[in-house]
């Protein structure tokens, strides 16, 4: 299969139309049956694969920058009587494992940042099912903050992945019913084991959508009750002006894919990534209307650029294995910028865009390869650019040539990881306020650096490329399966989150049940799915 990019725009949908206005915007889904990623199945039904997800986060992303004064999405089908019927099972019985675990994982993301879009941003989302919704498509109405069903006797939501292709609805549909909805447990238990789902006053008692519309008056319905969520924004929001995200079009070579301020090597051979950092080469004040820095502005630039290489390196690159993470620019700078940022962290652009420095460090979290900082004297980790270590599973800090690191405000609990705690925090679990007296303004050299706790080691210069050539081929050494499960016990510590519950019984359930011959085998359900013939399945529990 070809590289998979992940950029795209609205011009450039198949899948989704975008309609945006002043105050209120729809993406209805009107999925092309011909426009999946791999050309061996239809996507019908509104079904969806990656193809649909990646346009699905475009627009998620574009409405909080290019459409802030949006209080209120829509999201509906365009078929009569279908929303969407989930995940392409077609897709999934023919994708191979790692494919099928980072689709979910991407899925899962896009679903939380429309959580975060209304939880930190102001923009509700609205479910509008105008038909049947299964699987992948209830979970998508799962994320939004109501779900509206139309009340015409037929159509129902269902979560049919254990009846029917023996997996469980792998983007969080079981845990968002449960945490977010507070769905009964034995409720929950019935349904998700109804293949044929719950429809009409049934599901409202459940808890399992809102309300029901009249099929005859669903639009009219519909739009009165996002009239009221309308009215209920924060007086103004409605006039913003927002920044258009242009592409990031970065220019690829075999070994290389090189960005405006990131570039990223490619060590196929030795199952070895280096992301480079350029820190910023001029800070600009922050004028009284932000948006006039434009997505040029260099940390949303920056961030957006790690999201697409981080993307890149787990759907294009599996057998990646570690990931060195390099910076080189002035510390001063960095700090300089953080300390504007910092202070202007309530304007909505500057909060914005610390919100999507927020999600890609957390899809750097979430990404299953072992990541390791080298801090080197021309280094500039420092502030936000700091959380880049924080988030590695190992610091090394050369000693030679005054290398230093910094740490700041923005430190502090501003760009939280899953589990709801700052970097720092997370770091220090039994010392949070000792953390907290972390995240002030300082730099350090190496030697203050390791006794402080914020490095893993500090080797000296002569032993500087043996040590980190013996840390890396160990890693590599090592099984890949212990390794991703290592580190995602490993970065996750402290309070258990609907988000990090989600993450980790994804890595669980999913990374063992795609795998079992029950759903994978010759006579597994997923791969028997439209077949006449019956699974065939191993009784045995464990």
């Amino acid at each position: 299969m070809d590289e998979i990019s992940f950029e795209t725009h609205p011009s450039r949908y198949r899948h989704l139309k975008f309609e945006a206005g002043a105050d209120r915007a729809q993406l209805t889904l009107k999925v092309e049956e011909t426009g999946g990623l791999r050309p061996n199945y239809l996507l019908k039904l509104n079904s969806y694969d990656l193809s649909v997800d990646i346009e699905l986060a475009d627009a998620v992303n574009r409405l909080r920058f290019e459409h802030p004064g949006v209080s209120v999405v829509t999201i509906t089908g365009a078929i009569d009587g279908i929303f969407c019927a989930g995940a392409n099972i077609f897709m999934l019985a023919s994708s191979g494992h790692g494919f099928k675990v980072n689709f979910c994982k991407f899925t899962n993301e896009t679903r939380l940042a429309i959580e975060e879009a209304s939880a930190e941003s102001g923009q509700r989302y609205v479910a509008a099912l105008n038909g049947t919704t299964s699987g992948g498509g209830y979970e998508l109405a799962l994320a939004c903050d109501e779900i509206l069903l139309v009340d015409d006797r037929r159509s129902v939501v269902s979560l049919p992945e254990l009846p029917f292709l023996g997996v469980l609805p792998g983007t969080g549909g079981l845990t968002r019913m449960v945490d977010k909805r507070k769905v009964r447990r034995d409720l929950a238990d019935v349904f998700s084991t109804l293949a044929e789902g719950v429809r009409g006053e049934r599901a409202v008692k459940w808890g399992l959508v809102d309300a029901l519309l009249a099929r005859s008056r669903f639009n009219e319905l519909l739009e009165k009750r996002i009239n009221e969520l309308v009215a209920c924004a924060e007086p103004g929001r409605a006039g913003r002006s927002g920044v258009v995200l242009d592409a990031l079009e970065p220019s690829s070579t075999e070994d290389e894919i090189r960005y405006r301020h990131l570039t990223l090597k490619l060590d196929r051979r030795r199952r070895l990534a280096e992301l480079l950092v350029a820190g910023p080469e001029r800070v600009e004040p922050i004028p009284e209307h932000s948006t006039a820095l434009s997505a040029d502005w260099y940390p949303l630039r920056l961030f957006r650029e790690i999201d697409d290489a981080l993307l890149r390196l787990r759907f294009n690159y599996p057998e990646i294995g570690v990931v060195l993470v390099r910076s080189s620019g002035d510390l001063r700078r960095v700090l300089e910028l953080e300390r504007a940022v910092y202070e202007r962290r309530n304007d909505y652009f500057v909060k914005e865009t610390l919100l999507l420095i927020k999600r890609a460090l957390k899809r750097m979290d979430l990404t299953a390869k072992s990541f390791f900082t080298l801090v080197e004297p021309d280094s500039c980790f420092g502030g936000f650019l700091f959380e880049l270590a924080l988030a590695s599973d190992r610091c090394y800090m050369s000693t030679g040539r005054a290398a230093q690191i910094a740490t700041g405000l923005l430190n502090r609990g501003a760009l939280p990881m899953g589990n709801g705690l700052s970097r720092l925090r997370t770091r220090f679990l039994g010392q949070p306020d000792y953390a907290d007296r972390l995240a002030s303004e300082r730099v350090y050299n190496a030697e203050e650096a390791f006794e402080a706790g914020l490095v893993t080691a500090i080797p000296d210069e002569l032993d500087w490329e043996g040590e980190i050539r013996l840390a890396v081929d160990e890693r590599l050494s090592l099984s890949p399966d212990g390794l991703t499960g290592m580190e995602a016990n490993l970065r996750f510590p402290g309070p258990e989150t609907m988000e990090t519950k989600i993450f980790a019984r994804l890595s669980a359930w999913q990374n063992w049940i795609f795998q079992r011959p029950n759903a994978v085998g010759p006579r597994g359900a997923l791969k028997l799915y439209g077949q006449p013939e019956r699974p065939e399945f191993d009784w045995a529990r464990t």
